[in-house]
């Protein structure tokens, strides 16, 4: 029989809930798009949730994550996803990209006048020492 408090039973703990309300607004990264941090706590390391806004006719620079998977849920707008090993893919609202880790990666807002909206996902969580920038054909 499980015991949610782990006591006796020899199963894992079950880890309490929490509500991890949204951190600081929209900044503005060097790679050339918006992001606002919605998770990334110790509290769930194994997962961050990150919101970008690409404005009209960027494309932000070829980097990759070291140690991390990424995946883009494509929420508004349309562009074209790059990423080491696949041809450039128009994306669009549902489209999932997923993303290995250390995967040379890049989007482009195809549109002249609307934003390109999407959710970044990382398993584990996002962490800034694992973003590494990459020239054109080079990853780490």
């Amino acid at each position: 029989m499980f015991d949610p408090r782990g006591k006796g039973s020899g199963l894992r703990a079950v880890r309490l809930p929490r509500i991890l309300h949204r951190q600081v607004g929209e900044t503005l990264i060097r790679e050339g798009c918006y992001i606002s941090e919605l998770s990334n706590s110790d509290a769930d390391p194994g997962l961050s949730i990150a919101q970008a806004r690409v404005p009209p006719g960027t494309t932000t620079e070829w980097h990759y994550l070291s140690g991390t998977d990424e995946r883009y849920l494509i929420l508004e707008g349309e562009g074209i996803v790059e990423i080491e090993g696949l041809q450039p893919t128009m994306v669009r609202h549902g489209d999932v990209v997923l993303i290995p880790a250390g995967s040379r990666q890049r989007i482009k807002n195809s549109s002249s006048r609307t934003d390109l909206l999407f959710l970044a996902l990382c398993t584990p969580a996002f962490r800034h020492e694992n973003y590494c920038i990459a020239e054109a054909g080079t990853t780490s």
